[in-house]
């Protein structure tokens, strides 16, 4: 699969770091357990056997009644197909499994780095996400 297509860049794209105020901060640091972390891939089509992808992050507590910060990073990755008789599948595993294994250890690490830098200096993010089996139970 890995000769299908190579990564051509990738870069944070847009990144949010909100904590509105100092007891804002307190209550994060206090409830950093109730965070829980979201992704979101889309992709799309650029010239010459291109394809855009934008792996986003989100790093929220769902608790709407506490004060809480809000912590998004958007990294795109830009990769060129190989092979131009790829099927729609093929690409679809490529974009949302095997790409985003590859990139996710970097993704993660830079956005623990900004998180950890913006007063959450001990900040671990849970359980790896598992691409493959998000994208297999995607299929079913």
């Amino acid at each position: 699969m890995e000769n299908k297509y190579k990564i051509v860049v990738s870069y944070i794209q847009d990144l949010s770091v909100e904590i509105p105020s100092p007891e804002a901060l307190v209550t994060i640091r206090n409830t950093i357990p109730e965070y829980k972390i979201k992704v979101d891939i889309k992709s799309k089509p650029l010239k010459r056997k291109m394809i855009e992808v934008l792996t986003t992050l989100t790093y929220e507590n769902p608790n709407k009644k506490k004060e809480r910060g809000f912590f998004q990073i958007a990294y795109a990755t830009v990769i060129e197909i190989n092979d131009i008789q790829i099927r729609k599948t093929e690409l679809e595993k490529i974009i949302l499994s095997d790409l985003q294994t590859k990139i996710y250890p970097e993704l993660e690490e830079k956005f623990l780095t900004i998180l950890r830098n913006s007063g959450l200096p001990d900040l671990q993010f849970g359980s790896k996400i598992d691409f493959e089996k998000l994208y297999s139970e995607k299929l079913n």
